[in-house]
């Protein structure tokens, strides 16, 4: 994770938050959803386990789709789940991609 710098109203640099993740949803207009894995130790079993965490994202010109690798930076409260914004895409997705990604997203839904 990296943090970038902005001036804050006491003249000392504040850090802001970026992950890097999949973008896993782009059928909302200006906004995408971007799942973010990391890995954490499971307390009993000792096993490093995958978890991952869900962001909406602000994407301004609906230029994301759908298994791009994209950049995401905290940011202001734009709407009630949305806080953060794509700062950049790192990596296009190819079409074979993108439509795993979507199957395994109507898989998920559908389990309940």
């Amino acid at each position: 994770m990296e943090a970038s710098v902005q001036a804050s109203s006491q003249g000392r640099p504040k850090r802001r938050l970026t992950k890097v993740g999949r973008v896993v949803s782009d059928k909302m207009d200006k906004t995408v959803v971007v799942a973010v894995d990391y890995f954490r130790r499971h307390p009993i079993y000792k096993k490093t386990v995958r978890r991952t965490s869900k962001f909406k994202a602000h994407d301004e010109y609906n230029r994301c789709r759908i298994g791009d690798l994209v950049l995401i930076e905290e940011t202001r409260p734009l709407s009630k789940t949305k806080r953060w914004i794509v700062r950049q895409i790192l990596e296009r997705a190819t079409p074979e991609v993108a439509a795993e990604i979507a199957e395994e997203e109507t898989e998920q839904e559908a389990k309940p």
